[in-house]
């Protein structure tokens, strides 16, 4: 329902966009990581009761019995036990049949022990830096204005 599923598959397997930007900012171009791969999505969150251990589980058989070459997960995992946590076990399963699985290392950090999905068997991934800037020019109660930049770390006064 709010198109999260859809938008980690964009980042994925979206064709190119020349020229695409945010308003104007942080113009170039943009695409998925293989454009001309085929996505299979299996639903396991729900608004109303959240991502259960049962759906999650289900979604990995699905995959595995479907054929999939690689599972690609963005959900944070929980349970730093991997013999609790639902979705280290089912990418244990996974690993058995030959498929990797990828997953978020979480939205938590970055302080100690914040990544999620960090059993040895998942390829953990995080964000990552572009080559684009976002600038602004902010202007304090005294008068004085800066251009900061998201991207880089320096403010420079104008």
């Amino acid at each position: 329902m709010d198109g999260h599923g859809t938008h980690t598959s964009s980042t994925l397997a979206g064709n190119l966009i020349p020229d695409a930007s945010l308003f104007g900012l942080a113009g170039g171009a943009a695409r998925g990581a293989v454009p001309n791969a085929r996505v299979a999505m299996y639903k396991v969150c729900w608004i109303s009761s959240g991502c259960s251990d049962m759906d999650l589980l289900a979604a990995f058989e699905a995959a595995i019995h479907d054929g999939v070459d690689v599972l690609s997960i963005s959900i944070g995992g929980v349970d730093a036990n991997y013999v609790s946590d639902a979705l280290a076990i089912g990418a244990f399963h996974a690993m058995k049949k030959g498929i990797i699985t990828v997953a978020s290392g979480g939205n938590d950090g970055p302080s100690s022990g914040s990544v999620a999905n960090h059993a040895p068997w998942i390829l953990t991934v995080a964000a990552s830096g572009i080559n684009r800037e976002f600038r602004s020019k902010v202007e304090l109660g005294n008068g004085k204005i800066f251009s900061v930049s998201s991207a880089l770390p320096s403010i420079q006064e104008s």
